[in-house]
């Protein structure tokens, strides 16, 4: 992909439409310095807002990917190539949480022992107090990275309406939640519901 051509491809697109930054950023709820990145090439958007920009924009997802009109002709040729986009992309969302997983349960496996070893240990009072707090902000810290691979991997899915999206981290990471499934507010819909962590 020629994050430049996609990028010139979004702003001619955008300008033909008659359509802002600004506005743009506010139809799709990103920033405007989200837009601006896209259009210079230094990032995509999100897969979860490639459908309502596209649907803006009127092109298809694959002209997106291609950064130009494409002709029917070749339409099934960047479809199958845009399905393997996507297969890939599962696929490494599945492994991501499947670390995810791995790393926690290791991580609660270790600090429970270590905090048990601590307690009993023969040592002075502040030497256990000061392996305690390390120990414990090694755990948030790594709590914290774990939270980072389930917002970005998949999407979560709001219960209401059906609509698929990533949400930011902090909301991610302040949500009511238990397992991979949280309390948010829907981008799309605007209610809060217990949506599930998807990987389609």
């Amino acid at each position: 992909m020629e994050l430049r051509k996609i990028g010139k491809f979004i702003a001619e697109r955008r300008k033909v439409q008659k359509i802002t930054q600004e506005k743009l950023a506010e139809m799709l709820d990103v920033s405007d310095r989200a837009v601006s990145k896209w259009e210079r090439g230094i990032c995509m958007p999100s897969t979860a807002v490639m459908p309502e920009l596209c649907k803006i924009l009127e092109i298809s997802v694959n002209e997106l990917f291609c950064g130009e009109r494409i002709e029917m002709k070749d339409e099934k040729k960047a479809e199958r190539a845009l399905m393997e986009i996507a297969k890939a992309k599962e696929q490494t969302d599945k492994k991501l949480l499947d670390f995810e997983v791995i790393v926690g349960v290791a991580i609660v496996m270790m600090f429970v022992p270590s905090i048990i070893l601590l307690a009993y240990a023969d040592m002075q009072n502040w030497v256990r107090a000061a392996l305690i707090c390390i120990l414990t902000i090694f755990v948030v810290v790594v709590a914290f990275v774990l939270v980072k691979i389930e917002q970005v991997a998949g999407y979560y899915e709001c219960k209401k309406c059906g609509h698929k999206h990533v949400p930011t981290y902090w909301a991610t990471n302040l949500a009511p939640h238990f397992g991979r499934t949280r309390y948010m507010k829907c981008p799309k819909c605007a209610e809060k519901s217990w949506q599930k962590k998807v990987l389609k």
